[in-house]
């Protein structure tokens, strides 16, 4: 199997896909959170204010805020429709045109006329957007909500603001269920920073592109050339016959999961070279893998297909 984050070309950039500012909810200018990031040693960001009408739905511009060395998506996280808890969904969306029109979203409570989170999604799409569900865990989807954004390229399968204020950091098992359903869905970690609590520079998306610029970024993105983490780096990965061979920072454990119950580890101590037979999982149609460090921070790939 090949794994297309591994076999494109180019470099991995650094970046946080899901970020407010005090044009939403934030509590910091988008000038500072883009500033922040950078001196923080990302690559790009993409600031993804609450799209809403109580901010006046805001796109906002951070090509200004762009350098040399770090650069920015324009993105939005948008809302529209209720889940089947009742409350707004929630979804992002990376790389919208900044004329991308609003939805009918005047604050975080549904109202009659809205758009339903499917049609919003789709017309992400539509419009050139990466589109990740975004914080599934601590939103409350059900696997019928997450089923029904057939528009998504992604999960959002770590959110760190959504770990520092809720404990509820996490995608798995919505998109282990999709994928058991034939999905072919790739995976992002996040911040989801309001730099009102601890929630920034705790999760990260590994993007491998030739240049760090929004086009080159975006398209990486929509390929699945990107790996996520809340710490270790994952040089290479080969899908073998039998097992996958990982090159990664030192690790304490690497772990295979395929559908349903089938998973297959290796432990050790600082492991920088891993080969995890796939024993059951050799009968699963997709795999993923996680990189454990001693600490407990974990980095994850995208899905495979054996099909592939």
């Amino acid at each position: 199997m090949q794994d297309p984050a591994f076999t494109a070309s180019g470099r991995f950039w650094r970046g946080n896909l899901h970020t407010h500012s005090n044009r939403s909810d934030g509590v910091l200018t988008p000038e500072e959170v883009c500033r922040r990031y950078r001196e923080e040693g990302y690559d790009f960001i993409a600031l993804t204010d609450h799209f809403i009408g109580l901010y006046d739905y805001p796109i906002v511009d951070t090509v200004p805020f762009r350098a040399n060395d770090f650069t920015t998506i324009l993105g939005a996280e948008v809302h529209s429709g209720a889940m089947g808890n009742g409350e707004l969904w929630h979804i992002l969306a990376v790389g919208l045109p900044g004329d991308f029109a609003p939805s009918n979203s005047p604050h975080f409570s549904p109202v009659e006329g809205m758009e339903t989170g499917p049609e919003l999604a789709q017309r992400c799409r539509d419009a050139g957007a990466f589109v990740a569900i975004a914080h599934p865990e601590w939103g409350g989807l059900s696997l019928a909500d997450a089923r029904s954004i057939e528009a998504a390229h992604a999960v959002e399968v770590y959110n760190h603001g959504c770990q520092a204020g809720a404990d509820r950091a996490e995608g798995f098992w919505h998109l282990d269920r999709l994928l058991e359903e034939d999905r072919k869905l790739t995976l992002c970690a996040t911040d989801d920073a309001h730099f009102s609590e601890p929630d920034h520079f705790g999760g990260w998306t590994m993007v491998k592109a030739e240049t760090n610029t929004p086009d080159a970024l975006l398209a990486a993105l929509k390929a699945g050339h990107m790996y996520a983490s809340t710490g270790p780096m994952i040089h290479d990965v080969t899908w073998g016959e039998r097992s996958a061979v990982v090159s990664c920072s030192p690790a304490a454990s690497v772990i295979v999961q395929g559908r349903g119950s089938a998973t297959s580890a290796v432990h050790g101590s600082a492991m920088g070279q891993v080969e995890v037979p796939y024993n059951r999982v050799a009968d699963s149609d997709w795999m993923r893998l996680t990189v454990i460090d001693a600490a407990g921070k974990r980095a994850w790939t995208n899905p495979v297909w054996k099909a592939d």
